[in-house]
């Protein structure tokens, strides 16, 4: 493969501009300078540095983001800055997508890539991917009002009832509850159909994968072909 498509791959910017940047002297290429954009090249395991920053050739992009408050999960966002704001501009050129999103006031474990039918995968209602969040209540959640959520509350213009397929209340006021569907407003409406109301939603858990403890809300992580696998378990 050409290095300035490899370069064009991973998000460097347009044909002319990738063109540009090799005869100029900007790309070492596995530590080595590499002047000649037609050089070809094998991808796997590559190694491209720009501008001092050095980054290792994916051909998709797998990121995991600890999304703060105060962000849509937009392209075009209406009242907030966007998600896809936080990420450098190689990322953004390459077109990350959100898989599913998290609404403005809500934080945690958000997923972003540009595999396609990955996002169709995980987003798929037959997956039934758990996804665990953790809610701050208003009020104080009595013991029996878990066993409702397990059993199913009627949202507001469903036919049939949503479950939770695990909870627990690690304070009174502080809900653990695990969902494998993504309704709109879900986990609120969930809690307010038990009389309660959620101050503030953070999501904790997709799948196999947990938010880091250390990952600071704003930043992100690449996720390795581990981290994929431990996703599906």
């Amino acid at each position: 493969m050409k290095l300035y498509r490899i370069l064009q791959s991973q998000g460097f910017g347009s044909r002319k501009g990738c063109l540009a940047r090799v005869r100029a002297g900007a790309v070492a290429v596995n530590g080595a300078v590499c002047g000649d954009p037609e050089a070809e090249l094998d991808p796997a395991g590559l190694e491209l540095t720009l501008d001092g920053v050095t980054w290792a050739y994916r051909e998709k992009a797998y990121v995991l983001m600890h999304k703060p408050a105060g962000y849509e999960c937009s392209q075009a966002p209406k009242h907030h800055p966007s998600v896809y704001s936080l990420l450098p501009e190689q990322l953004r050129n390459r077109g990350l997508q959100s898989v599913g999103r998290l609404d403005e006031d809500t934080t945690g474990l958000l997923l972003l890539t540009d595999d396609g039918q990955f996002i169709h995968a995980l987003s798929s209602p037959k997956r039934k991917v758990a996804k665990v969040y953790e809610a701050t209540l208003r009020h104080p959640m009595a013991q029996e009002q878990l066993q409702t959520l397990l059993d199913g509350v009627l949202l507001h213009g469903d036919t049939a009832p949503v479950r939770a397929t695990a909870c627990e209340l690690p304070s009174p006021t502080l809900l653990r509850l695990t969902i494998t569907e993504g309704k709109y407003h879900q986990v609120k409406r969930m809690v307010a159909a038990c009389s309660n109301r959620v101050e503030s939603l953070c999501r904790v858990a997709v799948g196999g994968l947990s938010l880091p403890e250390d990952l600071v809300p704003g930043h992100w992580i690449w996720l390795d072909e581990d981290d994929l696998a431990r996703l599906w378990r």
